[in-house]
């Protein structure tokens, strides 16, 4: 159950000195289902450092990257084991690594194969070329909402610990501790608290493509927002200006905070774009927490 495997160099089934050499990440799961693709050959995995990751965010991270695969090109004395000079890397790997310094410092040719192993076998029968649609990355409804569960799996549990703050916060009155008053006041802070969960961390990468905007951060308030707005139809909220405001501030800022999370899971996004939201999103993150706490504290005030 660990979820990294020892980097070196593998042998499934009985690999000669012709046979190919894939290279992937040292993250169980990539090993795994490079592994399942190869059933039935018989090949050589050169399992790189990449601390964990997996191939695209070690590419990104530069744990899958030239340094690594030269040395470890070295270090399994791969120069003996194989008659041939061609590695096959992920296409995904790219980003980390310069296939003319590996030919350079090593002899041997980096290949990149399609983007899902399960086209592998096509891939090295039609002479390590790829056919039509190898080269992209699919990212439909079903692709993304594979996804979802890893962004909603940990935001359940901030929510968990949202509510019991505001059915606490709420319970607090002027002649002490009210029970009615945790559910007058806490109880449809909890539900909103689920909406702007629901909207941020499933209906924002279900919807992706077809919300305004490019930034995440933006996609994920918008749906936020118009999430609140049809649930306060049906939640009865307090007859409190500073309530409701409280309300529209801060539960669409959470669900753009979910909606980013997912930039790390989507390939619609590029390192430097994420960089560019995390500047701008995080202050408002900070102004709109602060600004929601200073509304909530009025409203109490106003039932002290």
């Amino acid at each position: 159950m660990r979820h990294a495997v020892k980097p070196g160099l593998y042998a499934l089934g009985s690999p000669g000195a012709a046979s190919d050499v894939f290279v992937t990440a040292n993250y169980k799961m990539s090993f795994d289902i490079l592994r399942s693709s190869l059933s039935g050959m018989d090949a050589w995995i050169l399992v790189l450092d990449t601390r964990g990751i997996n191939v695209w965010c070690a590419a990104g991270k530069g744990t899958f990257g030239t340094g690594e695969l030269v040395k470890r090109v070295f270090t399994e004395r791969l120069h003996e084991r194989v008659s041939h000079r061609r590695l096959i890397l992920p296409q995904l790997g790219a980003p980390g690594v310069s296939a003319h310094d590996v030919r350079k410092e090593t002899g041997f040719r980096v290949v990149y194969g399609p983007v899902r192993a399960s086209d592998i076998k096509e891939f090295v029968i039609s002479g390590y070329k790829c056919g039509e649609g190898m080269r992209k990355v699919r990212s439909g409804v079903v692709d993304r909402l594979v996804l979802t569960p890893m962004e909603l799996r940990p935001a359940l549990k901030y929510l968990l610990i949202f509510s019991i703050a505001a059915f606490a916060a709420s319970a607090v009155t002027v002649s002490g501790v009210s029970l009615n008053a945790a559910l007058e006041y806490g109880l449809p802070l909890v539900l909103l608290g689920l909406v702007s969960v629901m909207a941020g961390a499933l209906l924002t990468p279900m919807l992706l493509p077809y919300i305004p905007f490019r930034a995440f951060a933006l996609k994920g308030w918008l749906a936020g927002l118009l999430s609140v707005l049809a649930a306060i139809v049906f939640i009865p909220l307090p007859e409190n200006a500073a309530y409701r405001l409280m309300a529209l501030v801060f539960f669409p800022l959470a669900s753009s905070y979910l909606a980013l999370q997912f930039t790390g899971s989507c390939t619609y996004t590029g390192i430097s774009g994420v960089e560019k939201e995390l500047r701008f999103s995080i202050p408002v993150y900070a102004a709109g927490l602060v600004v929601s706490v200073a509304l909530f504290a009025s409203f109490k005030l106003g039932l002290l």
